[in-house]
């Protein structure tokens, strides 16, 4: 998909701007008629001119500073500093990551030359999420900004601290699958061979698990590059196979399936959409537009290609809880939010409530998972390691009556 740079207008006569992902720029602009905007043009952003021409890399400590800074930008809106004065002040406090400071001096001068600032983010080579420049916009439409940043703000650290959550509850079994692989390597490759020559004379009358080990070393030292050579490019080719459009579609649609697992990318999913609808629809932005722009926060292929269905319901006044109910995919937890946040006209506040919960969920969920793999893992290390002492042991202790058997 290609990323467009669009116009529009809405129902009121109001100019729109944006981002879009489409299949080409007729599907752009289908899209933009099925969000209820009249497109007045759509120009594919130069994604990987952007790309190459920036060196910034966005990673963990780039959007934690993104969200730290804008978080700063609203407070010193709030005080009654100026726009350009605030971003000079955000300039001047940035730290690190050092590229940050970078991207805020081009958002400064931009906006001094006359450049909105939702403008100055959609084009600052994907730094800002898409929610970003729309939250911005709404913001300088009410004349809200410093509240509409300090939304942006908020849920950009919320997303940012799950996201170090999971990736640290992770670090711990996965380090301690490396320790249990890196064990039997040792003795496979080491320990193992020691013992070979003790019993070449003895050959098939070692016991069978003895020999099971010693092959098991053998084909370690014989084919043990060449099969991490196959699996890197196993893995290569899987992820480049996972690239085409159909495959991951498919892929996403049965991980959604996965016990356990799908339950838990179900969930978060729905708490990052959710989070990401809320923040605009308390910002301002409508619900045709903000649906568009949380369609892009969901990963999961399978499940943003759904929200299509939801705003064509939406265009048939079919409300939001409603669509989303009819695609099956979303907790019925979420349904129950959405139907009590449209019944009380209190959806933004719904839908955040619902991406504290989900996100609780989530947390708990990975920690019941993590607190499963921990033992088996350290459980299943203790097992092969065992298996390997004892197989030798067995034939050690057997070795007399072995060479001395008929």
């Amino acid at each position: 998909m290609a990323t467009y740079r669009y116009r529009a207008a809405t129902a009121t006569g109001q100019l729109r701007t944006g981002l879009l992902e489409g299949n080409s720029r007729a599907d752009a602009l289908e899209r933009l008629k099925r969000l209820g905007l009249m497109p007045i043009e759509a120009v594919e952003a130069a994604g990987k001119a952007a790309a190459k021409g920036s060196a910034v890399r966005v990673n963990a400590s780039m959007r934690q500073g993104v969200a730290n800074a804008l978080g700063e930008l609203a407070v010193l809106l709030n005080a009654g500093l100026s726009l350009d004065r605030g971003l000079q002040v955000c300039v001047d406090n940035i730290t690190k990551p050092p590229a940050l400071k970078g991207v805020f001096g081009k958002l400064r001068d931009k906006v001094r030359h006359g450049t909105a600032l939702s403008r100055a983010m959609m084009d600052s080579g994907g730094v800002f999420p898409p929610m970003a420049s729309a939250m911005a916009e709404a913001g300088e439409a009410s004349g809200k900004l410093d509240e509409s940043l300090g939304r942006l703000a908020a849920t950009l650290d919320r997303a940012e601290a799950l996201r170090q959550t999971i990736v640290s509850s992770l670090v711990y079994p996965a380090l301690l699958l490396i320790v249990a692989s890196g064990v039997i390597l040792v003795m496979l490759l080491f320990v193992v061979p020691q013992f070979e020559d003790l019993f070449a004379d003895v050959g098939g009358k070692l016991p069978f698990m003895t020999q099971v080990i010693l092959g098991a070393s053998r084909a370690v030292r014989s084919y043990g590059l060449l099969a991490a050579l196959g699996i890197v490019f196993a893995g290569i080719a899987f992820y480049r196979w996972l690239k085409r459009p159909h495959v991951r579609r498919a892929f996403h649609r049965r991980l959604l399936n996965v016990p356990m697992l799908g339950t838990v990318v179900r969930n978060a999913e729905t708490a990052r959409f959710a989070r990401t609808l809320g923040s605009l629809l308390d910002g301002g932005v409508p619900l045709p537009t903000a649906l568009g722009i949380a369609q892009r926060s969901i990963a999961n292929v399978h499940m943003s290609e759904s929200i299509d269905k939801v705003t064509r319901g939406l265009k048939q006044g079919g409300g939001l809880s409603g669509p989303l109910a009819a695609t099956g995919l979303f907790p019925p937890m979420a349904l129950s939010f959405l139907r009590t946040g449209e019944e009380t006209a209190q959806l933004g506040l719904m839908l955040n409530r619902l991406a504290d919960v989900l996100d609780r969920d989530v947390r708990n969920s990975i920690q019941r998972m993590i607190s499963v793999m921990t033992p088996a893992i350290t459980i299943l290390m203790g097992a092969v390691v065992a298996t390997v002492i004892a197989s030798i042991m067995s034939a050690i202790l057997g070795f007399n009556d072995l060479a001395l058997g008929p």
